[in-house]
């Protein structure tokens, strides 16, 4: 081991405890208008960032623009002969907060098919990545290959006035999201169908034309429309989200900040989730040894599962403290189209069961699933068995919150986000301050 490296994990060793300790003893210890479990924990609960386009309530779960997922279905038009409105009737709703007509509605889907011309060099950068490239880095590959194209780069460049931000970030935005279903399809194709790439159908709506494109029959055109729409937004605080807005601060243009938040998005901890959650329910099936996924047998499980030290997948959220709604819609989805597919009653059955195992465990903050629990077994029964992809059908809804959101950002003038920082010394004093003050009082 290099001296450099050496000196550097006894460093490390060393500073450990001290942040162990911090918490421990001291994680209510106020800094201003936060505690030091706050600062240290990733800024948990700290209300520092502001949208109006969604709200995520812990007993309510998510809110489009005031209305919750029901409520958003019901509201927006739908595509003939779909049970889901059409996407680009969602974008102008959270873009604006009004439910748009079907004549609008429709004027988007236009506007959306005279934009969604992917440019000949996205393809080439993604034939010339690895075979085996993750498909996520080719999708923010393909993202930021195409800033070239920013509307918001050249017009700011040419001398903008800041009111006047937001236009060509709007146009960024809808010139970007139009194009992301072809792009999602390309990949998945490229990597996964032995490059048969499908054309694009220009008499197709946005979910329509990517279950098109993807070579998959209806009714997963409107399982597009449905999981574009529920992964969509879901606050500002969440890793995807936020870093979309904090780049998009810097007046980096929305391929920037687009690309930099799919790579956040690519985490294990977030996006990614998904495709953790049905490899862990295929090995569960696995153990059960074909056994009938009876309560007592999930439940043993279960029970095996957790005294082995591992988690159940798919279950608890840092915020909702109750069944996440954009769950239930998709299960609805499998109660209507597949309720008798064996990968989806183990799912339900661990959704019976689960939620009471998890709180005799007592170790869970929130024993209910969240939206990662349900929307692999959709995939999985329409043949999208893929794992690494379905953090890209993420990521195309993530974009629709995200572009609207720095639209917004822009034609509010929000400032570029610089936190401040502190050491660990000073938390240590800050503690130590507390403590003594503490002592104090109490004698």
């Amino acid at each position: 081991m290099s001296t450099l490296k050496e000196t550097l994990r006894q460093k490390i060793e060393e500073q450990r405890p001290r942040t162990t300790r911090l918490l421990k003893e001291s994680s209510d210890v106020k800094l201003g208008d936060v505690t030091i479990g706050q600062t240290i924990g990733g800024a948990r609960g700290v209300k520092c960032l502001v949208t109006d386009i969604s709200y995520l309530d812990p007993m309510e779960g998510i809110r489009f623009r005031g209305k919750t997922i029901p409520e958003t279905f019901e509201a927006l038009p739908k595509v003939p002969g779909s049970d889901y409105p059409y996407v680009e009737g969602f974008w102008y709703f959270i873009l604006t907060g009004e439910v748009p007509t079907l004549a609008q509605t429709q004027e988007v889907v236009e506007d959306f098919k005279r934009r969604a011309q992917v440019p000949q060099y996205v393809w080439d950068v993604l034939r010339a990545l690895p075979a085996d490239s993750h498909p996520m880095a080719m999708f923010s590959s393909a993202i930021v290959a195409m800033q070239h194209e920013s509307v918001f780069a050249r017009a700011y460049a040419e001398g903008l006035n800041k009111m006047d931000h937001w236009d060509p970030m709007y146009e960024d935005a809808c010139n970007l999201l139009a194009k992301l279903p072809t792009i999602g399809a390309y990949i998945y194709r490229l990597k996964f169908r032995n490059g048969d790439i499908i054309a694009p159908d220009p008499n197709l709506d946005f979910g329509g034309n990517f279950a098109h494109m993807m070579g998959v029959a209806p009714p997963y055109d409107d399982v597009s429309r449905m999981y574009f729409i529920l992964h969509s937004d879901h606050e500002s605080g969440n890793v995807s989200a936020h870093t979309v807005h904090l780049v998009a601060s810097a007046l980096s243009d929305a391929y920037y900040a687009l690309s930099a938040g799919i790579n956040g998005l690519a985490g294990p901890l977030h996006g990614l989730a998904n495709e953790e959650v049905l490899r862990w329910t295929q090995a569960f099936i696995e153990k059960l040894g074909g056994k009938e996924p009876t309560e007592d047998v999930i439940r043993a499980a279960l029970w095996d599962t957790l005294n082995s030290g591992q988690v159940v997948p798919g279950y608890g959220h840092a915020v909702l403290r109750k069944t996440d709604p954009r769950y239930m819609s998709q299960r609805e989805f499998c109660l209507k189209y597949l309720p008798d597919y064996p990968l989806f009653k183990v799912i339900s059955m661990i959704f019976q069961v689960a939620p009471d195992v998890l709180r005799e465990h007592g170790k869970a903050k929130n024993p209910w699933p969240n939206v990662d629990a349900q929307s692999g077994v959709i995939q999985w029964y329409y043949g999208v068995t893929e794992y690494s992809f379905y953090t890209v059908l993420f990521g195309i809804g993530r974009a629709i919150g995200t572009l609207a959101n720095i639209t917004w950002d822009r034609a509010l003038g929000y400032p570029i986000e610089r936190p401040k920082s502190l050491t660990t010394a000073m938390l240590e004093d800050t503690a130590a301050k507390a403590m003594a003050e503490a002592a104090a009082a109490a004698k």
